[in-house]
């Protein structure tokens, strides 16, 4: 089992998938790994640390949640060396043929990459869009090993299959008037650990995000704090899609963008899916119509 995260931004993986992966972690299947992989270059995502320092001090952020969430970390960097800038993300070949490259290196059985909006309402990150538009683009083109060869010379007479991920959509912050889900997990087991991963990004929850205001949550003074604002997080977030709970839930909404399953794959692959809370029978439906009714 292979489980790959790509998203847009330094801390954006730790609020939406990291009990999920935590989870899977800790069932010490054998050959498991889990990898983030961050899109953008962090620089832009603060208001008195100097671009340059910005992308330094999230970078060393992100890399000691992934030491205690023990998950491979990458930012994805083009063919020359360079990285994709924040806040104006846009879908040059570079950059796809990078995150192609990058896929097909790992081989993931399941994506969690960010939805895409359909609703001209529904609030975005243009960030979090593009990265969504990436994925679903490429997903294809994950096992067509010829794509991007001109970037990524090889020997075109020897290509090797990559399985197609199943890729999954997780809650978006930032979608507001869209969100949906198919699955719902309880990541409560999980929610100490979260917690200790999320307060590594300093600047980003104890400076930048109390600052801009958008997101409902002040200014954490400590850790003890940061788990009462986390905990409420949740709730909201639970509350927003329906869910009465006050643990700590992860949601994902199942794509026809790479792999389709069978529902029965899904549960077995996240055997904790909560059942009750999970809108399984109208996932079955449609699993069953993508897949010509089998």
């Amino acid at each position: 089992m292979r489980l790959l995260c790509i998203h847009a931004h330094y801390d954006d993986f730790e609020f939406v998938a990291a009990g999920t992966f935590e989870l899977m972690r800790r069932r010490a299947l054998p050959g498991f790994q889990s990898k983030l992989l961050v899109c953008t270059d962090g620089k832009a995502g603060h208001h008195f640390r100097p671009r340059e320092e910005t992308g330094r001090v999230r970078e060393a952020e992100q890399a000691r949640s992934a030491a205690i969430g023990q998950y491979a970390f990458e930012t994805l960097t083009r063919r020359d060396g360079s990285r994709v800038r924040e806040a104006c993300m846009t879908l040059d070949t570079e950059t796809m043929a990078a995150l192609w490259k990058s896929v097909r290196d790992f081989q993931p059985d399941f994506i969690v990459a960010p939805p895409v909006a359909s609703d001209p309402l529904a609030g975005i990150h243009i960030d979090h869009v593009t990265v969504a538009e990436a994925v679903r683009k490429l997903a294809y083109m994950i096992n067509v090993p010829h794509a991007f060869s001109p970037e990524y010379p090889t020997d075109e007479t020897k290509s090797v299959w990559i399985k197609t991920p199943v890729i999954l959509n997780p809650y978006d912050a930032y979608m507001a008037g869209e969100n949906a889900f198919d699955l719902a997990i309880s990541v409560e087991a999980a929610f100490d650990l979260i917690a200790e991963m999320t307060w590594q990004h300093q600047s980003q929850i104890v400076e930048w995000i109390p600052w801009i205001a958008r997101h409902h949550m002040p200014e954490s003074k400590d850790f003890g704090e940061w788990k009462k604002t986390l905990r409420a997080r949740y709730v909201w977030q639970n509350r927003e899609l329906g869910i009465p709970s006050e643990d700590a839930y992860e949601y994902f909404t199942v794509t026809a963008w790479g792999a389709v399953p069978a529902l029965e794959e899904l549960l077995a692959a996240f055997p904790f899916i909560d059942q009750a809370n999970s809108k399984l029978d109208s996932l079955q439906k449609r699993l069953k119509r993508w897949r010509g009714g089998a």
